[in-house]
């Protein structure tokens, strides 16, 4: 056991100004100075004798990799006494079997008891080798480290308060690591001591207090807490009901209840935590985290620094508003409560918001002007991009009708009967559609999603989750809790404005069911990939092909492919590659199209085949599995439908592929065998889209291959629950010798509401 002597001193350092430390997790990237605190259960093996040394290499790996990028790293670290303990074990066990074996002249040895070991004295014989170890690591990475042994005496005292912090600066200077930790071999016995009391006292008696005392002292910007516990809990850990806490405040303690320390060290979580807050209050931001934990540990405080939600942060600033956690719970709780409306009262809030959306145009196009000009100021979209965030009166007027069409169409969505089964006598089974939860919706530069996406959450009693922070957002969410509040359920449609980065959105699987993505390929592939445990529900790509044949109307092909190109470009069921049947190649009709694609200034990207049997070609494609979202798009051959099919199969992303053809057995061959969400015949790919299939709006087209597929409606939002009837009844009942025997008998639906 060790302990400081409680000498009160003055906290702030001689030559630090009051600091600022973060608001925000996103701004911890910034981070210049940091100093991570390895905690002794971190440090150590779970026997506490000897150290975690695969443990230890990650969490250098880490060190040296933000060091290599200019931060200015510091460790202070625990292990010295568990090093220590290991060796001088190791050395008594050694000493006492060579006197037993002379003593009894066998080899054989019998059960030996080990002394209690000192821990100044296990801390004496274990600092050299901690050091050496911790020296062989960081050379793999070439990068110097330097130990700093510190009592509470070197902060005590003005003069070697000055002298350990120019020593501090001079190593950084020279881009070298300070590991420092407190000097246990000549450490005072313990006595009793205020640690941390006050507002303007700290005592260097842990390395919690030490490592905060050193950030404060060297103005660090971060310091990272690494333990055995994920992070700061509303409750003690294990517990039912223990949830993490993301972000704590000064004020918070109150609210907390600390359980016991961890299983090595000094200090508890509530050292740490008075700690963490002495540090903020000087300036500096601090994160505790898990550092044992073997899914994470590997890139704890890498994450730490991106700026992701590891552990509990420590911030002086408060939101005004709900966290997206108490957002998750309001949603879900919300949905809930409309789901049990009745069908009229969700489809009267619906019909409510496309009244609104109508009455307040002006207000949202105002918003919208706002968006554009800023977007336009950035130069951060292209411009396919602006005409997709851009809103207009006849996009309006389009937007409330497909929610009428979804008010209309929705009033038996909820609770509707697929299925009804009489197991046995007086034993019904029903199989009913019920919502899936809460739906967390991410899109970009899509407002006119978030009416479409909130009127199928609403009709379909789903809780909902927005993400996108937008001007023109802002007032639509707005409208949409007015139009939800005349049933009281304004909770269920919640708009995250906080910070969060969408990784860590996609990492809220206790909150959010199902996730959406809407916008560009690069940001759904993000989120398919950053998702852990929760479905997303999308296409990463829309690669949707034309093949004309060769039985192609001469009339049709120039106006569906037309259409297919020109109409939207940016859009994802936009054509992106035209197949042409060979035989086409040097006629009329494909001279027509070349002049068609001309005239609408198309650029066109041959394919491989298609550049094969031109002198002097077009820019040969760099890819056939290419998404351009402008005016543009890659022409290749093919020598029949089988070819086409197979080619669509090969660089498609199953979203929407078309033939034009007369021929309706080609037709028909090519509809059976295209594995893709939606395979037209004579129609333009534009028709992919939830509001021209008659499903009033969509929440996105999925190419997955269970549940949704192509544009998802209301029934896309929906499960099932099974609702059993019986009467005391008890499968014993059904053995082989018991009174009752299984029916299983189809019984006819209820009757649907057509109105």
């Amino acid at each position: 056991i060790r302990c400081w002597s409680n000498i009160p001193f003055i906290t702030m350092p001689l030559s630090r100004a009051h600091g600022k430390s973060f608001a925000h997790r996103s701004e911890l990237k910034h981070a210049k100075r940091i100093v991570v605190k390895l905690g002794s259960a971190v440090v150590t093996r779970g026997d506490e004798c000897g150290l975690a040394l695969g443990r230890l290499a990650s969490i250098v790996e880490q060190v040296s990799m933000l060091q290599n990028q200019g931060r200015e790293m510091m460790i202070v670290t625990s292990g010295a006494v568990a090093f220590g303990k290991q060796r001088l074990r190791h050395e008594i066990l050694l000493s006492q079997s060579v006197r037993q074996a002379l003593h009894s002249g066998q080899s054989q040895l019998k059960d030996m008891a080990i002394p209690v070991l000192e821990a100044r004295a296990c801390a004496a014989a274990g600092q050299s080798g901690l050091m050496a170890l911790y020296e062989a690591m960081f050379t793999q990475y070439s990068i110097c480290a330097a130990q700093i042994l510190v009592t509470n005496l070197d902060f005590h005292d003005e003069q070697k308060r000055r002298n350990l912090n120019g020593t501090l600066h001079e190593l950084l200077r020279m881009n070298i690591v300070p590991i420092i930790n407190t000097n246990d071999a000549v450490v005072p016995p313990p006595e009793p001591n205020s640690d941390l009391q006050g507002v303007n006292v700290i005592s260097v008696k842990d390395n919690d207090s030490l490592a905060a005392r050193l950030a404060v002292e060297m103005k660090t910007d971060l310091l990272i807490v690494l333990s055995d516990v994920e992070g700061l809990f509303d409750s003690p850990p294990g517990s039912d009901d223990a949830k993490l806490i993301d972000i704590f405040y000064p004020g918070d303690q109150q609210s907390v209840t600390f359980g016991t320390k961890s299983r090595v060290g000094m200090g508890g979580m509530e050292a740490k935590v008075k700690a963490a807050l002495w540090a903020l209050q000087g300036g500096t931001s601090v994160v505790i985290a898990n550092g044992t934990h073997p899914k994470i540990s590997g890139h704890v405080i890498t994450d730490i620094v991106e700026g992701k939600k590891v552990g509990t942060f420590f911030s002086e600033v408060k939101p005004a508003g709900p966290t997206v956690e108490q957002q998750g719970e309001m949603a879900r709780a919300g949905g809930r409560t409309l789901a049990a409306l009745q069908p009229e009262q969700r489809a009267e809030i619906i019909y409510r918001l496309a009244d609104l959306l109508t009455d307040q145009r002006e207000q949202i196009l105002l918003a919208n002007k706002k968006d554009l000009e800023e977007a336009e100021n950035k130069g951060r979209l292209a411009l396919p991009l602006l005409k997709r965030l851009s809103l207009s009166t006849s996009k309006l007027n389009s937007l409330a009708i497909g929610l009428r069409q979804i008010a209309a169409s929705s009033q038996d969505s909820v609770g509707r009967v697929i299925r009804r089964t009489r197991i046995a006598k007086d034993l019904d089974l029903e199989q009913v559609t019920v919502p899936i939860g809460v739906l967390l919706v991410i899109f970009e530069s899509r407002p006119d999603c978030l009416p479409q996406v909130s009127a199928l959450a609403i009709a379909s009693g789903n809780g909902l989750l927005l993400k996108e922070a937008a001007h023109s957002n802002q007032i639509l969410h707005h409208l949409t809790q007015e139009a939800l509040s005349i049933h009281g359920v304004k909770d269920a449609v919640q708009l995250v404005n906080t910070r969060e980065e969408v990784e860590d959105l996609c990492r809220l699987d206790k909150l959010i069911d199902l996730i959406i993505p809407r916008g560009s390929s690069q940001l759904v592939r993000n989120i398919q990939k950053a998702a852990k445990g929760i479905p997303v529900m999308g296409h990463s790509e829309g690669i949707c092909h034309v093949y004309v044949d060769t039985d192609a109307s001469v009339e049709k092909v120039t106006r569906i492919i037309r259409d297919s190109k020109c109409e939207y470009p940016a859009a994802c069921n936009a054509l992106e590659t035209l197949l042409i049947h060979r035989d086409l190649l040097r006629t009329p009709l494909f001279d027509q199209i070349i002049d068609m694609l001309r005239v609408e200034q198309v650029k066109i990207h041959a394919g491989p085949r298609f550049a094969s049997y031109l002198t002097f070609s077009p820019s040969e494609v760099k890819s056939l599995r290419t998404e351009y979202g402008d005016l543009e798009c890659c022409i290749e051959v093919v020598d029949s439908v089988q070819e086409a099919v197979e080619h669509i199969h090969k660089y498609g992303s199953s979203h929407t592929d078309v033939i034009i053809t007369e021929n309706e057995k080609t037709a028909e061959f090519f509809l059976q065998h295209v594995d893709s969400a939606c395979v037209f015949w004579n129609a333009s790919t534009r028709f992919s889209d939830g509001y021209r299939f008659g499903l009033g709006a969509e929440v996105g087209i999925s190419t997955s291959r269970i549940h949704a597929r192509g544009p998802v409606g209301i029934e896309g939002l929906l499960t099932t629950k099974w609702l059993l009837r019986g009467d005391n009844h008890v499968v014993s009942d059904f053995s082989e010798h018991g009174t009752m025997k299984y029916l299983h008998e189809s019984l006819p639906l209820p009757q649907r509401n057509t109105n």
